[in-house]
């Protein structure tokens, strides 16, 4: 019994080192999501300009990058200009400003420029709950149909983008052609 009880601790040990040696090779911009494959949850928010009330609706009828940001999050500032310059090549995106305050969002909208189509304001964070979101920036691909396809995790940098994403996006745009 004596011996059993000596050999415990090293077998936890090396169970938890194996864990944690397979963590070090995980990709954390992979993170699980269980909205793949389903339905943009449903919504009724204003828009960041508050003009208007968005809901699941306005983002059906072509492929698209749904990109949750907010002026708090320096990564969103760090992929701003290359969403920028994908809007300029013709990529669909749509914003979710996710628990920010509004007139902080405008004037970031306003010097750094809007790659939106729609801008989403969920400044309670209620859309982003039924996303999944574990924070910012994270950018869904949704169909044209309005299904979740695929989720990113992190910064869109140019290299993610031709590297990853890119035909990710080109595949749901060649599978909306008639």
């Amino acid at each position: 019994m004596k011996r059993w009880l000596m050999v415990l601790p090293l077998a936890v040990f090396l169970v938890v080192a194996v864990f944690l040696y397979r963590g070090l090779y995980l990709d954390p911009s992979e993170l699980p999501s269980a909205m793949i494959g389903k339905p943009f949850p449903a919504f009724s928010l204003p828009n960041v300009q508050g003009d208007k009330t968005l809901s699941v609706a306005d983002l059906q009828g072509k492929p698209a990058l749904v990109n949750v940001w907010g002026t708090w999050c320096i990564s969103c500032r760090v992929e701003h200009p290359v969403l920028n310059k994908l809007a300029q090549q013709g990529v669909l995106i749509y914003g979710v400003n996710y628990k920010d305050d509004n007139a902080e969002a405008l004037k970031w909208l306003n010097e750094f420029h809007n790659p939106y189509q729609l801008n989403i304001r969920d400044g309670q964070g209620t859309l982003g709950l039924d996303l999944g979101v574990y924070g910012a920036p994270e950018t869904f691909f949704i169909d044209a149909k309005g299904v979740i396809r695929y989720k990113h995790v992190g910064v869109i940098d140019e290299t993610v983008w031709r590297e990853q994403l890119a035909s990710v996006y080109q595949s749901l745009v060649d599978e909306a052609r008639p």
